[in-house]
Order: C-alpha cells, then structure tokens, then sequence
C-alpha cells in the first residue's frame, strides 16, 4: 500500500487483530509489504486512538473492560451466569470476588444472603456490596492500582490475600484456552493466581464467546480450575474438552437462568 493508503491499512490491521486474537509486527510487515517501522508507527497510532494496545512485537486488542460503557446494561449472559453463581454460595461463606463485569453482576444477588465475609481488589465491587441490605464483612487487598484493570495489585495485596483461607473465589477471564487455562490481557497475574491458591473452590465465570480466545497471557491452567459457569451457547466439542480436564461445567440457559 501507498502511503496515501495508510488509514485503509490501519483499517485492515483492526480487522486482522479482531479476527485473529493479536497480530505481530513482522507478519504484518510480510502481509502489508511495508517496513517494520512503518507497521510499529501504525500500531502506535492505533494505540494513541484506544483501538489496541501493544505488546512487545505486536500488539492485542483492547481489554472490553476499558472501552465498554458502564452505562449499558450488563448482558442477559452475564446476568444469568452471575445468578448462577451466586446460587452456589452458602450463607456465612468466606469467599473472594475478583474485578470484572460478570463478577460484579454478583453483588445484587447477595443482598438475600447472611453473614458472607467478601475479600475483593476492586473498588467497584467493595462499592455496591457497601450498598447491600445485608452488608456483608469486607475485606480488601489493598497494594498497586492498576488502572488497566481497575483493580489492586501486586506483592502488598498478595501477602494481605495469604493472611486468610477462603471457601471460594470467583473470578472472570478474558478469554479461555481449551489447551491452557484462562487467559487475560493483563500481564499482572501473581494476585490472580495467589486468589486460586488460598481458595478451596476456584469458579470461573465467562461468556461462552470467550472460550476458544487466543490471548497470550495464561492466568489460570486448569489443574488451579474446579468450576466453570458459562452459558448455553458452548459447543459440544468445547463442552467435552472442558469436561475431559475434570472441571465441573455449568451451562447456564439464559432463557431460564436453569443448569443444562
């Protein structure tokens, strides 16, 4: 392409990122026949824009968590996998909520619950569990702020997690790899993993249309996995590779917020 045919390439780039999962700059050089400079001023831009971000020798699409508008309403997925989780927890359990949407779609269906003791990172969840009719005990993590993923992290927030033992975590993912584990595109991923280990039951909570996401940073292999939440839409094939890492799967229909 010509120079005058930059905005189509950069066009082509989101198309090829969107389609792909992540791009690298030398394969893109190759496809576009360009210089690796030119490519790399590119991704830049991208990134200037809020359309990407790099990582090193390429780039991955932009987290949904920081270009979804709060003001739309959370999806009907999210809402019914939220409800399914919630239907799992005890009353007076000790358990820990992650950041996320489908994490935070939780809290107003804990109001109904007594003597829950929450530890979270996020502000956002601390927030609306504040505002429960039944308040739970709250604990926070304290440590970094992390402004990519709204969240509190690193080693301050991992020692304070270490301190106490906890019945379940709940926590989302940014893609799942049927291969690996769950997947994020953020690059921070000693607190998830720290969540896992002082937790007896780890729960993933995710849209079926993230499993199968190729996304290169793994949070959680499997082994640290005992339930899955997802929704009803997860091909068979997904379903019995899950379920072949000895991971409890639930497929929540939304029409009926009912196991499958």
């Amino acid at each position: 392409m010509s120079k005058r045919n930059t905005p189509q390439r950069r066009h082509a780039i989101l198309a090829l990122l969107n389609a792909q999962g992540e791009v690298s700059v030398d394969e893109l050089s190759g496809r576009f026949e360009t210089s690796e400079v030119t490519i790399r001023k590119d991704l830049a831009a991208l990134e200037k824009n809020g359309l990407l971000l790099r990582r090193y020798g390429g780039a991955v699409p932009l987290p949904q968590e920081l270009i979804g508008d709060t003001a739309l309403p959370v999806s009907p997925y999210k809402q019914a996998i939220a409800r399914a989780a919630v239907d799992r927890i005890r009353e007076h359990a000790r358990i820990i909520i992650d950041s996320g949407t489908t994490t935070a779609a939780m809290i107003p269906h804990l109001g109904r619950m007594h003597g829950l003791l929450v530890m979270t990172n996020s502000l956002n969840v601390a927030n609306a569990l504040r505002e429960l009719e039944h308040e739970p005990t709250l604990l926070m993590t304290g440590g970094t702020w992390d402004p990519h993923s709204e969240s509190f992290q690193g080693q301050v927030a991992e020692q304070v997690l270490r301190s106490y033992d906890f019945d379940q975590l709940f926590i989302g993912a940014d893609g799942i790899d049927l291969q690996r584990g769950t997947t994020t595109f953020n690059e921070l991923l000693g607190l998830s993993r720290v969540m896992a280990e002082v937790a007896r039951e780890v729960i993933v909570l995710a849209e079926s249309d993230k499993i199968g996401r190729r996304i290169p940073n793994l949070e959680l292999p499997w082994n640290r996995i005992h339930t899955l939440i997802t929704d009803d839409r997860l091909t068979d094939e997904a379903r019995s590779s899950i379920q072949a890492r000895g991971v409890k799967l639930i497929c929540v229909a939304v029409e009926t917020h009912q196991e499958t």
